[in-house]
């Protein structure tokens, strides 16, 4: 990992710093664009090439049913259903409390406004299964899904080896009541969940991380077609800021942890003690060569890096301008600092708090916004799956009240038939 002096860095250099997962010669958005246009063109017959082109399977269908999910997941242990459970447990309880009703707000006499929530009917969700399988994304997609009412939820996942969906995926999908995964994966997968295939319904909203090209077609999709995407969420990254109170032990953890997401997963360390990062890159050193992902890990750390501070405000100074999916204050001073965040998905206070919980069990949604769409963009939540539709009510004594104010801003603006679909109610 290299080092950087925050101090001796021009504006130039942190915005070079703090750029990642860009497409220069738009050579991801040219393969895309290729795999949605043959998705529209031929549907399934596209999704079981791209199967056996892209994760080497032959598949004879491209679903799995209720009968199969549950033949699945016979195979995992109690250990590992006990965990499950605790983390659809936690992430239940703390996605039920956003399910709100608004009060209703009389803005004069006999005006009164509300809204009203309404699930989106149809959503889709991709559950990425690359070089790791992921339950828990299934766990932080479905759930909101679930509490949020939607009629029709389609997930889609990519196939193993196999022909069928990892047992763990089959496990959830029975703790969510969904009978059936459709085993498609990438940028095929988000297609046939736009444009619809024979097999696949096409869908309202998509939700779900994945690769540099799964992001570029949500993206692409969300321009060209009626389907929203939940947030660009491509490759996984954290951000650590330490200051002489961390344990260098646990920074490198966390940031092995998020490296062994992905060879474009990204690391950073920004720290006000040179100690620390010395320290801190040893243990890196050490951990890492126990790690089975340990290839991963390497190519994922080259592209990451420290930056040395002289303050943590300075360190959150960068933090903001990077605008990190994860973002953990490693320090017993988190509480001074908290206030300083503006831009972050997902933030992890103190020493004693790893990225990781997050990930699975704590219960806030991993979910979360990367590439520094942080800046505009939050972590998928229940309001994700919902509508929030504006009512209003006028009374008699109400469109008396209102009716004058609202004749004199529609003939200023020059719109007299707006003005005069008020007049008539007043005459009357």
């Amino acid at each position: 990992m290299k080092q950087f002096n925050y101090s001796d860095l021009s504006k130039q250099d942190i915005t070079r710093l703090v750029q990642r997962n860009v497409d220069p010669a738009n050579e991801i958005r040219a393969i895309v664009e290729e795999v949605l246009a043959a998705v529209q063109q031929n549907g399934d017959r596209a999704l079981f090439d791209y199967a056996d082109k892209f994760d080497k399977v032959t598949l004879s269908k491209l679903y799995l049913d209720k009968a199969g999910l549950e033949e699945m997941a016979a195979t995992i242990s109690p250990d590992q259903k006990a965990a499950l459970d605790i983390a659809y447990n936690n992430i239940y309880k703390f996605h039920q409390t956003q399910l709100k009703a608004e009060d209703k707000v009389e803005t004069m006499p006999g005006v009164t406004c509300w809204r009203e929530l309404r699930p989106i009917e149809k959503v889709g969700l991709y559950i990425p299964g690359g070089t790791a399988v992921l339950p828990s994304t299934f766990l932080m997609l479905g759930i909101p899904a679930r509490i949020a009412g939607c009629h029709e939820i389609v997930v889609c996942s990519p196939p193993q080896k196999n022909g069928k969906v990892n047992a763990f995926i089959a496990y959830v999908a029975l703790l969510l009541g969904i009978d059936k995964i459709y085993m498609a994966g990438g940028a095929q997968a988000i297609a046939a969940m736009a444009y619809g295939t024979e097999t696949i319904s096409r869908v309202d909203k998509i939700f779900g991380p994945g690769n540099q090209f799964v992001t570029k077609a949500k993206t692409i999709i969300q321009s060209t077609t009626t389907t929203a995407i939940d947030m660009p969420a491509g490759p996984s990254e954290v951000l650590v800021i330490a200051d002489e109170t961390a344990t260098p032990e646990f920074i490198a953890a966390d940031l092995l942890a998020q490296a062994e997401h992905g060879i474009d997963s990204q690391s950073i360390l920004v720290t006000t003690s040179a100690a620390i990062a010395n320290a801190t890159l040893a243990e890196v050193e050490k951990q890492t060569a126990v790690l089975p992902r340990a290839e991963i890990v390497k190519q994922a750390l080259d592209n990451s890096y420290i930056v040395i501070t002289k303050t943590l405000d300075e360190a959150m100074q960068f933090s903001n301008e990077y605008a990190p999916e994860h973002l953990i204050l490693a320090t017993e001073h988190w509480s001074q600092i908290t206030g300083q965040i503006i831009n972050a998905g997902s933030v992890f206070l103190g020493n004693l708090t790893p990225e990781s919980v997050g990930d699975y069990a704590s219960g806030t949604n991993h979910t979360l916004p990367t590439s520094s769409y942080a800046r505009a963009y939050s972590g998928v939540s229940v309001d994700s799956f919902v509508k929030k539709i504006t009512f209003q009510h006028i009374t008699p004594d109400g469109i008396k009240n209102i009716g004058p104010s609202v004749e004199i801003l529609a003939d200023l603006e020059g719109l007299h038939a707006h003005k005069n679909a008020v007049s008539v109610r007043m005459k009357k």
